[in-house]
C-alpha cells in the first residue's frame, strides 16, 4: 500500500520542533561547559589579593613565575606526549600497511603516439593544433666571416707570453718603455 504524504504545515511544526529541541540541548551543554570552567578556575586558581606593601608585592610575583614555570613545564610534557603517541601512531599505521600487503605498482603498457594526437585525445576533434614546429623554421646558412678568420690569425697568445718570458722578453719590455 501507498504511504501517506506529510503535508507542508505537518512538516514545518516536526522541523520546527526537532530544531527548539536541539537548541534547549545546545543550551543545557553551554551551561554545563560554563560551570565546568568555573569549578576549574575555583580549584586551580586563588583569588588575587592585592598586597600593601612592595615586598608582599615582590613575593607575590614570585609566586606567580612560579607558577608560571610549573604550568610551561606540564605543557611541554603534554606535548612531548602528543607527539610521541602521533609517531606511534604512524608507526602502526605502516606496519597495518605493511601486514595487509605491500601496494604493487601496475605495470604501465607503452603507447606510441605522436604529439598531435595527443592534443587530439586530450582537447578533442574540435580543438585540432598541428605540431610540426619543423616547417616553420628558417633556413639558415653559416657563413665564416673573414674579420673573424683574420682574428684566428693574428697570432697566438701563447706565443706573445713566450716571447716576453725569460731574458730576451724583459729586455724588450724594458726597451719599450725607455
Amino acid at each position: 500500500m501507498s504511504e501517506k504524504k506529510m503535508n507542508s504545515s505537518r512538516k514545518h511544526h516536526l522541523k520546527s520542533l526537532m530544531l527548539s529541541i536541539a537548541k534547549g540541548l545546545l543550551d543545557e551543554e553551554e551551561r554545563e561547559h560554563e560551570m565546568k570552567k568555573k569549578r576549574y578556575m575555583a580549584e586551580t586558581c586563588t583569588p588575587v589579593c592585592m598586597p600593601r606593601t612592595m615586598q608582599e608585592l615582590q613575593e607575590q610575583c614570585k609566586e606567580i613565575h612560579c607558577n608560571i614555570d610549573k604550568i610551561d613545564e606540564e605543557r611541554y610534557d603534554l606535548q612531548m606526549k602528543v607527539t610521541k603517541s602521533e609517531k606511534e601512531i604512524e608507526d602502526l599505521k605502516f606496519k597495518v600497511q605493511d601486514v595487509l600487503g605491500k601496494f604493487k605498482k601496475p605495470v604501465l603498457k607503452k603507447v606510441r603516439m605522436t604529439a598531435d594526437a595527443m592534443l587530439k585525445a586530450l582537447l578533442g576533434s574540435k580543438h585540432m593544433v598541428n605540431l610540426d614546429l619543423r616547417a616553420n623554421l628558417k633556413q639558415v646558412k653559416k657563413d665564416v666571416k673573414e674579420e673573424e678568420k683574420e682574428l684566428r690569425d693574428l697570432g697566438d697568445w701563447h706565443k706573445n707570453i713566450k716571447d716576453k718570458s725569460g731574458m730576451d722578453g724583459r729586455k724588450k719590455m724594458f726597451e719599450a718603455e725607455t
